[in-house]
């Protein structure tokens, strides 16, 4: 393929929509996963804009990744439109967080299905076609929480290590295949997720960093991008951390 495409779940605002504009900037054509038809029309729609407008093709596709059907119906819409799919970037994630003696099981179920049940349903999607391709990137968003833990989030840390556990699983079950796979690490982001923080709980947070400040999603999205492109070809089964120095 001449022209190879790079599919981002949740894609339609703060971490996956820079990792599509990045990824639009490298050549590829992007699509953009959104929860909803409300998200697509909003957010999404800006981000296909701005894909569109670097000068490659870009399409939304609505989809709830916590679904196994809906992930398998998604995958072929992609393929059919864009004739491969060369790079996955499972990026949707939501936060519900709280004590763990007061988590409500709903609370845990969401996390978990989101974030965690949402990678299996696209990598299994998805491997068979880069199986046939002999050829492909998979990226997994994880979180230094998933590595490190963080109080009030026993189901986001949950969710995120266990995406560690199959990106390894992965790497060594598809990489004869010529498919790499890895996960990213980020620390503090600012993203809408981010954003809600009260401002004495984000002075805490940044002077926690050695930075002393969030990184920006544009930041992330270049660690993504050197993942999907040509120079990454021997990196797999790697979590690479990027929280500017502050879990040492």
């Amino acid at each position: 393929y001449l022209t190879r495409t790079a599919l981002i779940t949740g894609a339609s605002q703060g971490l996956g929509a820079a990792m599509a504009k990045k990824l639009a900037e490298d050549g590829f054509q992007i699509a953009i996963n959104c929860y909803s038809e409300v998200e697509a029309n909003a957010g999404g729609a800006q981000v296909k804009a701005a894909c569109e407008a670097i000068g490659v093709r870009a399409e939304c596709f609505v989809a709830d990744v916590s679904s196994f059907e809906a992930c398998k119906e998604m995958v072929k819409q992609v393929k059919e439109t864009f004739g491969s799919i060369d790079v996955l970037v499972n990026n949707a994630g939501i936060t519900k967080d709280g004590l763990i003696a007061r988590m409500s099981e709903e609370q845990f179920d969401i996390v978990t299905n989101v974030n965690y049940k949402s990678v299996f349903n696209m990598i299994r999607q998805v491997s068979p076609i880069m199986m046939k391709q002999r050829s492909g990137r998979i990226i997994n968003v994880s979180s230094v929480a998933g590595l490190y833990g963080n109080a009030g989030q026993f189901n986001y840390s949950a969710s995120k290590a266990g995406i560690v556990g199959m990106t390894l699983t992965a790497a060594k079950e598809l990489g004869p295949r010529n498919i790499t796979v890895n996960a990213i690490a980020p620390g503090f982001i600012q993203t809408p997720m981010t954003d809600v923080l009260p401002e004495d709980i984000k002075e805490t947070c940044k002077n926690a960093v050695a930075l002393k400040r969030f990184g920006t999603p544009e930041e992330v999205a270049s660690v993504v991008a050197f993942l999907a492109g040509d120079g990454a070809s021997y990196v797999s089964g790697q979590v690479i951390v990027i929280d500017g120095a502050m879990t040492m």
